[in-house]
């Protein structure tokens, strides 16, 4: 049991080295990925020696290709020259052989020591400039091959070979005796000719070895690796410093195009020189003073646009007080007044209101721009303030026949936020939804978990159109201006309420899908600013709208029956009703 323990162990620990050993190089697979996309001087750098490789090693080839043929074709040469001049020695030497003696074998090795010892002057070898060589006499009497007389090394000689020089040819074949040890064995040149005799037919054999030739292809094989290689390392060295001279600009272009991202206008690249890069330096730093003087002057525009919207706003507030005073003393004596006077009172008061609110808001949108609008944040029992909100607006939709369920918790939940902001939010989003209900139910729901909160209001109405997810957020946008609203809207509650939920560091989605309705989700942290990674409610399954806000009204309402489709009624009725109250008082 011992043993299996140990063995179990050090199976353990052998897969837990295979398995780091294989996730370091996935690693540094990884990171070399990493840098080959995001370096392009890595990447010319390798192409470059990419390529050279290759031609180097074909430039390689081709000069070991025409040595070899050169060396092999000077030693053919020479080998033949030599054949040439021991013919006629030889032949003067075989003429004392006794054709009808028992002993061919021996004279014929008698006349091979005597040709190799005239030649070279030695007693076993012969040297010439073809090199040492090793001479074969073989006797072409006999028809029988194994029983043929012969003088020297007769099986290195190819049997191929030795066909051709029976049939009378002069033959030449590069050859590795098979016979000798491995560490024995020679690449030989071997060339073979039938020799003239008189007394019977001969055949002598020359084998040249290829030891020289070999060590000279050695050294140009080692000489072309090792120039090659240094060859592609300068090569390497010169296309990094090239590239360099050519990226390190890039480099700099992109750093300090961050950095004026970032709001830094006042980096510059340096200008060097007069070239091509020097100019791209010039326009860049062209390009950032008119990015900079252009960004101040939409500064200064906006500044004076966020201006002249609070004084306004402010200017208006006290005309629109006294309008309001005005209007009131009417609105309190309407019953006195005729019946088309007192309808323009009513509508002028409604009216009123919608002023004062589109003032409201305007101011906020001011503040929301200027980046002074301020969290009035506190703990707040946030379903409670969904629960009263929509409470508050539960008459406009008996009104439009909509029903309000909810799905809150009665326990009181404690959250850190603005209770303003949250109610006008959950506001707008509960008026939006019974406008654009169609008669349908409106649903609110609400759910937590240990890092945000959520609300969601689900209709299902006429839903969203695709392409207008992109307006839903513009200013004043409709989606359908002909649409009879309820709530009479100032066209700015969503973009606030988009604000709002930023404000608080959260998010508001939607989702919607034509004739199926759609949700809206609010999610706010449990404390301003805050992270959190995903909201405690989802929304439907089906297409996925995400951006910061709402939806509107996709479609229009049908008209009334007997009502001509393309005269749809006015969205805004206040200035056709009184115009109609005062042809009636006329």
């Amino acid at each position: 049991m011992v043993g299996v323990s140990v063995w179990a162990r050090r199976g353990r620990v052998a897969r837990q080295l295979a398995t780091r050993a294989r996730d370091e190089v996935r690693d540094r697979w990884h990171r070399f990925e990493r840098m080959w996309r995001r370096s392009m001087q890595l990447r010319v750098v390798v192409s470059t020696l990419a390529l050279s490789s290759a031609v180097v090693s074909a430039l390689g080839m081709v000069i070991q290709t025409q040595i070899t043929y050169q060396l092999l074709e000077a030693k053919k040469i020479a080998a033949i020259a030599q054949v040439d001049s021991i013919l006629p020695s030889l032949e003067r030497e075989l003429t004392a052989v006794d054709p009808n003696s028992d002993r061919v074998a021996e004279q014929l090795e008698a006349a091979l020591n005597r040709l190799t010892t005239t030649a070279s002057g030695h007693s076993t070898s012969g040297g010439t400039a073809a090199g040492s060589f090793t001479p074969v006499l073989v006797d072409g009497f006999s028809q029988t091959r194994d029983f043929q007389p012969s003088a020297g090394p007769v099986d290195e000689v190819p049997t191929s070979l030795r066909r051709f020089v029976e049939r009378g040819q002069l033959a030449t074949m590069i050859t590795t005796p098979e016979n000798r040890k491995p560490d024995d064995r020679v690449t030989m040149f071997a060339v073979g000719t039938p020799v003239g005799s008189s007394t019977r037919p001969l055949q002598i054999y020359l084998l040249f070895p290829l030891t020289a030739e070999q060590n000279t292809l050695g050294l140009v094989q080692n000489t072309l690796v090792v120039g090659g290689g240094v060859l592609l390392v300068l090569l390497g060295g010169i296309t990094n410093l090239v590239t360099r001279q050519v990226v390190r600009p890039v480099r700099q272009a992109a750093q300090i195009a961050e950095r004026l991202a970032d709001g830094d206008l006042d980096k510059r690249m340096r200008v060097i020189g007069e070239d091509d890069v020097a100019r791209l330096a010039e326009s860049f730093n062209e390009m950032a003073d008119s990015l900079k003087h252009q960004i101040k002057q939409l500064e200064e525009f906006g500044q004076l646009q966020r201006r002249f919207t609070s004084d306004v706003s402010h200017e208006l507030r006290t005309p629109l007080t006294t309008v309001r005073m005005a209007a009131d003393v009417l609105h309190a004596s309407r019953e006195q007044f005729p019946p088309g006077l007192s309808r323009s009172t009513e509508l002028l008061v409604d009216e009123l209101d919608r002023f004062e609110s589109l003032l409201a808001d305007l101011l906020e949108i001011s503040r929301l721009d200027a980046g002074v609008a301020e969290l009035a944040a506190e703990p707040l029992d946030i379903p409670e303030i969904v629960r009263r909100t929509v409470e508050s607006l539960r008459p406009i939709a008996v009104t439009s026949r909509v029903e309000l369920r909810l799905d809150l918790p009665a326990e009181e939940f404690t959250t850190i936020a603005d209770a303003r902001r949250v109610e006008r939010i959950v506001r707008n989003l509960v008026a939006n939804a019974i406008d654009h209900a169609e008669g349908g139910p409106v649903e609110v729901r609400f759910a937590s978990n240990e890092n945000a909160v959520a609300v969601t209001v689900r209709d299902y109405g006429v839903g969203l159109r695709p392409g207008e997810a992109e307006l839903v957020f513009t200013r004043f946008w409709r989606a359908d201006p002909s649409r009879d609203r309820k709530t009479g809207g100032t066209g700015l509650g969503l973009s606030i309420s988009s604000e709002d939920a930023r404000l608080h560091g959260g998010t508001l989605d939607a989702w919607g899908e034509p004739g199926e309705g759609s949700c809206f989700r609010l999610t706010l942290p449990r404390a301003p600013g805050e992270d959190f990674e995903d909201s405690p409610l989802a929304l439907p399954a089906t297409r996925r709208i995400a951006a910061p806000g709402a939806l509107l009204a996709a479609t229009p309402d049908p008209p009334p029956e007997g009502e001509d489709e393309s005269e749809p009624e006015p969205r805004d009725e206040g200035p056709a009703r009184l115009s109609q109250a005062w042809e009636e008082m006329q």
